[in-house]
């Protein structure tokens, strides 16, 4: 068995046709982690979880998300058209979402993300504030619901590293394209590394030879990422994690089954499923 530990099947990408992408998913044996952006996409995390016997589910509240008037929030037509735009944080609400199915395994996607910023000094200051507070708040929900994290982390790496150093938590840094320095800090820590299709644009290669096996975890964040061998439009799904896999172990002078039994190994572990 194989295992995307982030897809997003619960977007708006999948609507017209996502039986037919999840029969291709288990039927190929791919187990998946349906991750949760806001509230809404939390919830049909869920719901898909409870649907499907091999895909389990993550709540969380994405920092891009999050209510703000320090700048203008953006939508995307592929996760969907959400009225009002941003959402105030609902610890209780999250709270009984999360202990709402046993197929929840992990708070998530929580972090911190600075790409879309405001201009000046002090709003930005603010503006990553509310961010951190916000993530404090959903690292206590996992830490008192005894789950791990799927953290997002884009141009935030200090603070990220600052904000989990603080703390005695367990999850994965999704997505990851820092150094081979700022993964060895996650490592210090007890993270786990996710590494999907953004290494196909960005070079974390030192990073994918590294860094032990066992603590290595194959994502897609599908719709998004598709790897270059499904083409320049294809929309990304769970089954293309095989691209991952077959990068790593090319990387690693491994085999593919090397690969894929470890990181199924490791999301195991983490997740406990």
């Amino acid at each position: 068995m194989i295992i995307d530990t982030h897809s997003h099947l619960n977007f708006k990408a999948y609507d017209a046709d996502r039986p037919e992408v999840l029969k291709r998913t288990l039927g190929q044996g791919v187990v998946c982690i349906d991750v949760g952006t806001k509230y809404e996409t939390s919830k049909k995390a869920i719901e898909l979880a409870g649907q499907n016997e091999n895909i389990y589910a993550a709540i969380g509240l994405h920092p891009i998300h999050i209510k703000t008037d320090l700048l203008k929030l953006r939508t995307d037509e592929d996760e969907g058209d959400f009225a009002p735009l941003g959402e105030k944080y609902d610890v209780q609400r999250y709270g009984e979402l999360a202990k709402s199915s046993k197929k929840v395994v992990a708070i998530g996607e929580i972090g911190l993300d600075y790409y879309y910023r405001p201009k000046t000094k002090t709003r930005l200051q603010e503006f990553k504030n509310l961010q951190k507070e916000i993530f404090e708040m959903q690292l206590d929900l996992a830490a008192e619901l005894d789950l791990p994290v799927i953290v997002h982390c884009r141009m935030s790496h200090d603070d990220t590293i600052e904000t989990l150093g603080k703390r005695n938590l367990k999850g994965v840094i999704h997505c990851f394209t820092g150094t081979w320095q700022e993964a060895q800090k996650y490592l210090d820590m007890g993270f786990y590394l996710g590494i999907n299709g953004i290494i196909f644009k960005f070079d974390i290669d030192e990073t994918i030879k590294n860094a032990p096996l066992n603590r290595l975890l194959t994502e897609t964040d599908c719709p998004y990422l598709t790897p270059p061998q499904e083409g320049k439009d294809a929309r990304n799904e769970p089954l293309f994690v095989r691209h991952i896999i077959a990068r790593i172990a090319e990387l690693r002078a491994i085999s593919f089954d090397e690969v894929a039994g470890q990181t199924y190994q490791n999301a195991k572990e983490l997740f406990n499923i």
